[in-house]
């Protein structure tokens, strides 16, 4: 009996190893938002590390989180490494690409609490009075991330945080 639990125990787990190798080795995750209020408005809080505290929900996960800034004040070459808590964990981000008032993209590195190397991208396209702003973010997904995936809703989790950061820019270029 003992046998046939082992053997069952031992296929489901290779079966479950083998379906994560077929998942897609990249993932995105995007979100979009109508904000009333002009692009150049919305692009002055992205473009700018120093002004994240104002509407990043990733800001609020430690309050003595060590922030380090540099190259550029803002735009392209602009750099932000953060160190916090186990929510916070660890990285560096670098604006690689900074068009005024329609994009910026942004290149991100994990470091804890696991690594990993992704770009994440904001774009604004003005409507009328208001602005739709997209938040994404893409890279690849290596083998532990895809096994995780089975488990955990990655587009979920991420995506909660987008749609916070989203309303935190809402409110914050609205008033």
């Amino acid at each position: 009996m003992l046998k046939k639990i082992a053997l069952v125990l031992v296929l489901a787990i290779a079966a479950l190893l083998i379906f994560a190798a077929t998942r897609p080795d990249t993932f995105r995750v995007e979100r979009t938002a109508r904000i009333n209020a002009p692009a150049e408005k919305i692009f002055a809080l992205i473009d700018d590390f120093h002004r994240w505290g104002a509407w990043s929900p990733y800001e609020k996960l430690d309050p003595a989180m060590k922030r380090s800034f540099g190259g550029a004040p803002s735009g392209k070459g602009a750099t932000y490494a953060w160190e916090g808590n186990s929510q916070a964990g660890a990285g560096h981000m670098e604006i690689v690409e900074s068009a005024p008032s329609s994009k910026v993209a942004i290149k991100l590195d994990f470091i804890q609490p696991f690594e990993g190397h992704n770009m994440a991208e904001f774009t604004l396209q003005p409507q009328g009075g208001a602005t739709q702003v997209t938040w994404a973010m893409h890279g690849p997904s290596p083998y532990v991330v895809r096994l995780m995936g089975i488990f955990f809703n990655m587009d979920q989790m991420i995506g909660k945080d987008f749609e916070a950061g989203l309303a935190n820019l809402k409110t914050a270029t609205e008033k």
